[in-house]
């Protein structure tokens, strides 16, 4: 690591200077403490530390082009597009219609969404649209799978799949977050359309979309070997909630049950069948993504993940991820491929060990990239067991900034450069964060 302190430079690189249109100083990315590890502060001495023994088994491996890695965008067209258009991807011209051109960056870089894009707001359908839009202008996407993303995927899998004690309750378990995306698929496609007249009573409607009576007592004997009984309770008594309180929240949403039914029916459609609008946005969706040293991953890894990617490689979880993600759901759930997409290394979490790092770095992985912690002062770097980790969660969408009381719209992209850089943007830090490992480690 370069020895400077973080005090703001001027940027003087020019070949890495068109990827920061925007930001004209800079800082050495200085080492955060990582939540609930560790005691006292981190320092360049730790961070040269982890960096030197990562690099034991090779060097670093760069991309070829430049990757912008945009995550967690939920439901916010505008601070996608305006994220874009800090990385330098798309150039904006117009102010009353903008019109949006891909850049030379745009058209050399591979754009990779970590995950994430649904929920919250203001908008599902927008988001997905445009991000339909700035591929078919021919930039390269890569899609990572997110916890919120792949929750509407399992409860909309069940919904036409046999009821099983497993299963069955997956399509309940995405309420209520879920029904501000089924409230847009009903003001867009259901009303006026006629519609309705094909849905059954009320009666059937919500047999379908609610576990069956014997779901309580038959879960926790069917559970058993994927979950502790700690685990089993804890959903018993969230799904117990979830089906207390879903029609009244369809019901403030301006939906009845049958109503509610139609528009998760047409989100099927939508989603999940091969001509649908959206079916672009599960079918071609990743679990982790790798690029030379660095693995992009929505939330992060435990040691068991780190024991296939050895023995497997990182293809053979996208292959596991989208088989059981559709056929075999708890197994994938409450597994440890569906802990990528939640984990947050807390106590309840699964593991990621010092020996789980070991065999990440004999990988040739020095870095992980993901989103899923929100920041609200642009990325932040940790260390996790000696593992680098990238939080590139900048808290975009606008619903959680006003939660979180952040001023202005949100933007932020994190950039792996070709020339030995990893570059933090964010519209909450006034600088961008440059980590450059030396390009020969000892």
């Amino acid at each position: 690591m370069k020895k400077k302190s973080g005090a703001s430079q001027p940027f003087d690189d020019a070949s890495t200077h068109r990827y920061l249109p925007v930001f004209h100083q800079t800082q050495d990315w200085q080492l955060g403490k990582p939540a609930l590890q560790g005691k006292g502060p981190k320092n360049d001495a730790t961070l040269n530390q982890a960096v030197t023994h990562a690099t034991r088994y090779s060097d670093w491996q760069w991309p070829k082009q430049p990757i912008l890695f945009l995550t967690d965008p939920h439901a916010d067209a505008e601070a996608f597009i305006a994220s874009l258009e800090m990385s330098g991807a798309i150039n904006r011209t117009g102010k009353k219609h903008p019109r949006y051109s891909l850049t030379r960056t745009g058209q050399e870089s591979e754009v990779i969404i970590g995950g994430d894009c649904l929920d919250k707001g203001p908008s599902n359908l927008k988001l997905l649209r445009k991000i339909r839009k700035f591929s078919n202008m021919g930039a390269r996407v890569t899609i990572l799978a997110g916890n919120h993303d792949v929750r509407l995927l399992m409860g909309l899998n069940a919904l036409k799949q046999e009821k099983k004690p497993r299963d069955e309750h997956f399509l309940l378990r995405m309420s209520p977050k879920v029904i501000p995306l089924i409230k847009e698929v009903h003001d867009r496609y259901i009303v006026g359309h006629g519609r309705l007249s094909q849905i059954p009573g009320a009666k059937t409607c919500r047999k379908s979309l609610y576990p069956s009576e014997r779901w309580f007592n038959e879960f926790p004997k069917h559970s058993e070997m994927l979950l502790s009984e700690l685990a089993i309770d804890k959903e018993l008594q969230k799904m117990k909630k979830k089906t207390e309180i879903f029609e009244s929240a369809c019901d403030d949403a301006g939906l009845c049950i049958r109503r509610a039914y139609a528009s998760i029916d047409k989100c099927r459609e939508l989603f999940i069948s091969h001509s649908g609008e959206f079916s672009w946005f599960f079918r071609h969706m990743k679990l982790a993504h790798r690029v030379g040293s660095f693995l992009f991953v929505h939330a992060g890894l435990d040691d068991h993940v780190a024991d296939l990617m050895k023995n497997k490689g990182v293809q053979y979880l996208n292959h596991e991820y989208q088989k059981r993600s559709r056929s075999d759901l708890s197994r994938f759930y409450y597994g440890p491929l569906a802990n990528m997409m939640r984990t947050k290394y807390r106590k309840n979490d699964a593991l990621l060990t010092r020996g789980g790092v070991e065999k990440v770095h004999e990988q040739g992985i020095h870095a992980v990239l993901h989103g899923h912690r929100n920041r609200l002062t642009g990325q932040r770097l940790v260390l996790r067991k000696g593992l680098l980790h990238f939080e590139c969660d900048i808290t975009m969408d606008r619903h959680s900034r006003q939660k979180e009381g952040l001023e202005g719209p949100g933007a932020g992209v994190t950039i792996v450069h070709p020339k030995g850089k990893v570059i933090g943007m964010s519209a909450d830090y006034p600088y961008a964060k440059i980590f450059e490992p030396p390009v020969h480690s000892a």
